[in-house]
C-alpha cells in the first residue's frame, strides 16, 4: 500500500509540473510573438490575446501525453524525448483540426500556435528530465526490481538501469539458484524463495535474466512470477541484432510469439530525407563557420607554411573510394617522425597497433594539438558532405587497411551508409574505446540507424565537444 501511495504522489507531481510547465511555456510563446517575431517578420499585424480563449488547448496535451504513454510507460531518456515531441506533434494537429472544423481559425493566432508547439519540443523535454530526476531522488515514483539470474546476462542489465536513470527502476535484490555476487550486488541463493523476497522487500517488477536455461524453464519461472508482481520483464538470449523499430508478434491460435526485425536502410524515404537534412544542415553550418575557418586557415599558414588542407583516402559507401579533408595539424615529416618513434619506443608500438593513434603524438603541430581536442581539424569534412561522399553522421571513416584487419565480417555493414563527420564512436569516449569496440559501435549504428538515432548522436556530438570528451 505504501509503495502504491508512493509511486501515485510521484505521478501527481509530474502531471502538477506538466501543468505548470504547459502553461509557462505558452506565455514565454506569447512573449516571443509580440516582442521578438514583429521585428522578424515586418509585415506581422499587432496581436492581442485573451489566456481563457486557449485554455483549452492545455488538456488535449495532457490526454495525448496520457495516450502516448507518457505517464505509464518506463521509457529511457532519449525514447521519452522522442514520444514528447511526437505528443506535441499530434496535439498540435489535433488543434488545428478543432478550429477548422470549428470554422474559429481566424480567432486564433496559427503563429502563436506553431510558436508553442517548437519552443516546446526544446524546453519542455528538459524540464520534465530535471522535474523526474527531482521525483526519483525523493523515491517517489521508482519502481523496486527484482532480477532473476546472474552472470553476464544479470550484469547487463544492472549496468543498464544504473546508467539509464530515466527509467525509475531501483534494484532491490538479486536471486538465483547458487549464491554469489554480481556487481556489488549479493546474489539470494534460491529461486524457490522469490515469492516471500517479493512480499518481504515490495517488489513492483521482476526482470528474469537467467543464462542457459531451457525454455520451458523460463516458461515455467515467468508463469509463476508473473502474478505476484505488476510487471515481468524476460531478457532473450538473443544479443548483435537490431533493436531500433523491433516489434513483437503475437499469433493467438499457435500461442506463438514472433520478433519483427526492420531493415530501415531499405526504406527509400527515410534514406533520401536524410541525405536531404545532411545537405540544408551542411549549407548552414557552412555559411556559419566560414570566418572561423579562414581565422584557422590563416594560423596554420603562419604556423609552419605547409599546406592548410590534408587530404587523405578513405572508403565510403559501397566500398567507394574519396578524399577525406581535414585541416592539418600534423608536421609535413609527420611520417618520419611516426617511424622513428615506433621503433624507439615499444609502448608507443603498443598503442599504436592497439587504437590507430597516440596520445601524446609527436607529429602533431601545437596549432594541430588544439584543433583535434576541440575536433576543429573536421571542419573541412562539410565539404566531404556538400559532395554526397560523407554524411553528418555515421561510421568512422577508415582506410582499407583498417577494413581488412579490424572490420573484416562487420565491412559489410561499413558499406551500407556513408561515413559521417561525427558518430557512435565520437559520442562514445573515441580515442579512449578499444578498436575492436569502436567496430562493433559501427555495426549497432547501421543495423539499428534511424533518423532518430542521427539527432541523439548529433545532439550528444555539441556536448561532446563542449566538454571536449575523449577528444584526440
Amino acid at each position: 500500500m505504501i509503495s502504491k501511495i508512493r509511486i501515485y504522489s510521484g505521478y501527481l507531481i509530474l502531471i502538477i509540473s506538466d501543468i505548470i510547465s504547459l502553461i509557462l511555456i505558452f506565455h514565454l510563446s506569447v512573449i516571443f510573438r509580440i516582442k521578438i517575431m514583429p521585428h522578424i517578420f515586418k509585415e506581422l499585424p499587432p496581436f492581442k490575446y485573451n489566456f481563457n480563449q486557449y485554455i483549452w488547448i492545455f488538456p488535449i496535451f495532457l490526454i495525448v501525453f496520457i495516450y502516448e504513454g507518457l505517464y505509464s510507460k518506463r521509457l529511457s531518456l532519449w525514447d521519452e524525448v522522442k514520444f514528447q515531441i511526437k505528443s506535441i506533434f499530434i496535439s498540435f494537429i489535433i488543434i488545428l483540426s478543432i478550429l477548422f472544423i470549428a470554422k474559429k481559425g481566424a480567432e486564433f493566432s496559427r503563429m502563436l500556435l506553431t510558436t508553442i508547439s517548437i519552443i516546446l519540443s526544446i524546453i519542455f523535454p528538459l524540464i520534465r528530465s530535471k522535474v523526474k530526476k527531482m521525483i526519483y531522488s525523493l523515491n517517489l515514483m521508482t519502481r523496486r526490481v527484482l532480477i532473476i539470474g546472474s552472470g553476464e546476462k544479470a550484469e547487463k542489465i544492472i549496468k543498464a538501469i544504473e546508467n539509464e536513470k530515466n527509467l525509475g527502476y531501483k534494484i532491490a535484490g538479486v536471486i538465483d539458484d547458487e549464491g554469489g555476487y554480481v556487481l556489488n550486488y549479493p546474489i539470494h541463493k534460491g529461486i524457490n524463495k522469490i515469492e516471500r523476497y517479493i512480499n518481504a522487500s515490495q517488489i513492483n517488477d521482476v526482470i528474469i535474466a537467467k543464462q542457459e536455461s531451457s525454455i520451458s524453464e523460463i516458461e515455467k519461472l515467468i508463469n509463476y512470477v508473473q502474478h505476484k508482481v505488476q510487471n515481468t520483464i524476460y531478457i532473450p538470449d538473443i544479443s548483435g541484432i537490431a533493436v531500433s523499430g523491433t516489434d513483437i508478434r503475437y499469433f493467438f491460435q499457435e500461442q506463438t510469439i514472433a520478433i519483427e526485425i526492420k531493415n530501415n536502410l531499405s526504406n527509400p524515404v527515410t534514406y533520401i530525407t536524410k541525405r536531404i537534412i545532411d545537405y540544408l544542415l551542411s549549407l548552414i553550418i557552412f555559411a556559419l563557420i566560414i570566418p572561423l575557418m579562414i581565422l584557422i586557415s590563416i594560423i596554420i599558414k603562419l604556423s609552419d607554411k605547409g599546406p592548410v588542407i590534408y587530404s587523405h583516402k578513405r572508403i565510403g559507401k559501397n566500398d567507394n573510394e574519396f578524399n577525406c579533408y581535414k585541416f592539418r595539424t600534423m608536421y609535413i615529416d609527420a611520417d618520419k617522425r611516426l617511424k622513428e618513434i615506433l621503433e624507439k619506443d615499444p609502448e608507443k608500438k603498443k598503442e599504436w597497433e592497439n587504437y590507430w593513434k597516440l596520445k601524446d603524438d609527436p607529429r602533431v603541430t601545437k596549432i594541430g594539438n588544439f584543433l583535434r581536442k576541440t575536433s576543429l581539424d573536421e571542419l573541412p569534412q562539410i565539404f566531404n558532405v556538400l559532395k554526397g561522399e560523407m554524411s553528418l553522421v555515421g561510421p568512422r571513416p577508415v582506410i582499407q587497411k583498417e577494413l581488412n584487419e579490424y572490420y573484416r565480417e562487420n565491412a559489410e555493414y561499413y558499406f551500407k551508409v556513408p561515413p559521417g563527420i561525427t558518430g557512435l564512436w565520437q559520442v562514445s569516449g573515441r580515442s579512449e574505446t578499444s578498436y575492436d569496440y569502436r567496430v562493433s559501435l559501427d555495426a549497432w549504428y547501421v543495423k539499428n540507424w534511424n533518423l532518430w538515432l542521427d539527432i541523439i548522436i548529433l545532439i550528444r556530438t555539441i556536448k561532446a565537444v563542449i566538454k571536449q570528451e575523449g577528444a584526440c
